[in-house]
């Protein structure tokens, strides 16, 4: 797993092999990334990685200059990983915490500039996230938010979808608090 760019730019963590999750690919990481500089500055913005896995987004967030990030992770041991990459790189800008994603949702009273969430694809409750995240204020204003998923979800009848990519396999929507961009 490497950190794409920003203060962190080029370093790399050893993902053990016993680990189901799989970080975002680099190059769907490295785009999606490109596309978020015409939504979002990230420089000094508070940011919400759901779902972390490997921490992967997490580490390229804090990178790209946030000045705080959640990162909410319930594997025990993808959890202690993300938290021995954060000690390696001596960062205390991450709030990591292990537990259930949406129990995190339901109690959270934070509000985020950014948020990113990458649910393993095949979770049942896929589908809601997006409206959960919207129905419980999560995002500031002009906040963003992208959701990594399937080739199979079409969320482009969302009120707040922006805009959907694709690199190979991987697909991201993207959603904004103030609704459908004009173009």
């Amino acid at each position: 797993m490497r950190i794409i760019t920003g203060k962190y730019k080029g370093r790399h963590f050893d993902i053990p092999r016993s680990f189901k999750a799989r970080p975002t690919t680099d190059f769907a990481k490295e785009n999606i990334f490109n596309v978020l500089t015409q939504y979002v500055d990230l420089d000094g913005a508070e940011a919400l990685d759901l779902f972390s896995g490997t921490g992967s987004i997490t580490l390229e967030l804090i990178s790209r200059g946030c000045s705080r990030v959640v990162s909410v992770e319930l594997d025990r041991d993808h959890h202690r990983f993300i938290l021995d990459c954060l000690n390696k790189l001596g960062e205390t800008s991450v709030t990591p915490l292990r537990g259930d994603v949406f129990r995190f949702i339901k109690s959270c009273k934070q509000q985020y500039d950014f948020i990113f969430a990458d649910p393993p694809y095949a979770l049942k409750e896929l589908p809601t996230i997006p409206s959960l995240i919207f129905e419980k204020g999560l995002l500031k204003e002009d906040g963003i938010f992208v959701f990594e998923h399937g080739k199979d979800n079409d969320f482009s009848d969302d009120p707040h979808f922006v805009e959907h990519r694709s690199y190979g396999s991987v697909n991201f929507s993207i959603f904004r608090t103030t609704g459908k961009a004009s173009e």
